[in-house]
């Protein structure tokens, strides 16, 4: 059910041949609205503003790869004035040059009307990863991060499965158990999770020792699992 006294809506789509969730965050006071990694069908994502009556003022990036990216210079032809977000070290790791770039550090927080998004530096899947965090309502937009009951790869270019392990632990234990997960992929029995329920039933949380989750990462998920991902109850 909406939650109507929150200052923002968020909005999904799933695009393209990945399973990818593109995100409209909506400001209802100013009417201005966010894209979270854009890709795919842009012209579905400007389809979607246009009905909802908002401008595109922002891009926001969890990370750089092709299939979150795509979609960029179609958003910035339609809204030329939108300002692109991205964390840093992800601008480093691109290492493309933009035309209008707005880099950030984890700890930054932007304010899309009275909506306050907070950036999270989460690398593991890419060194400058990112989850965006509102906490008005606890939603957390997470990227390749987590995933419902899984999380990114950490064996492409700039992947790090320590890093990773130890930022899934500094989001359980650094957000509310109901924060909302939105994922950027549709790759679970269900769209959207709580941290809680994450806790519970994703198995890259069940680890207390970085080794264990390296070689499980690296070595077991993808030959003992598939998808749909449905919760793994913990051992012992």
């Amino acid at each position: 059910m909406e939650r109507t006294d929150l200052p923002y809506r968020i909005h999904s789509q799933e695009l393209g041949p990945m399973e990818n969730f593109v995100y409209l965050i909506e400001d209802r006071g100013s009417r201005r609205a966010a894209v979270v990694d854009p890709a795919w069908e842009p012209e579905a994502m400007i389809r979607q503003a246009e009905e909802r009556g908002v401008t595109i003022s922002d891009i926001l990036l969890t990370h750089s790869h092709h299939d979150h990216i795509n979609g960029i210079e179609a958003i910035l032809e339609h809204a030329p004035n939108a300002r692109l977000h991205l964390l840093k070290p992800e601008a480093e790791f691109w290492g493309r040059e933009l035309e209008r770039p707005e880099l950030h550090h984890g700890g930054d927080h932007l304010m899309l009307g009275d909506t306050e998004i907070r950036f999270l530096h989460t690398p593991g899947h890419t060194p400058g990863s990112a989850c965006f965090h509102m906490p008005a309502g606890d939603d957390l937009i997470t990227g390749d991060t987590l995933f419902v009951f899984g999380c990114g790869r950490c064996d492409l270019a700039g992947g790090d499965p320590e890093q990773m392990f130890h930022t899934l632990n500094g989001l359980r234990e650094g957000l509310p158990g109901h924060t909302c997960i939105h994922p950027g992929h549709n790759y679970a029995e269900k769209p959207e999770s709580t941290l809680a329920e994450e806790d519970a039933g994703n198995p890259f949380m069940h680890f207390h020792a970085v080794n264990d989750f390296v070689h499980y990462r690296m070595h077991e998920h993808d030959r003992t699992r598939s998808q749909p991902y449905h919760p793994v109850p913990r051992k012992g």
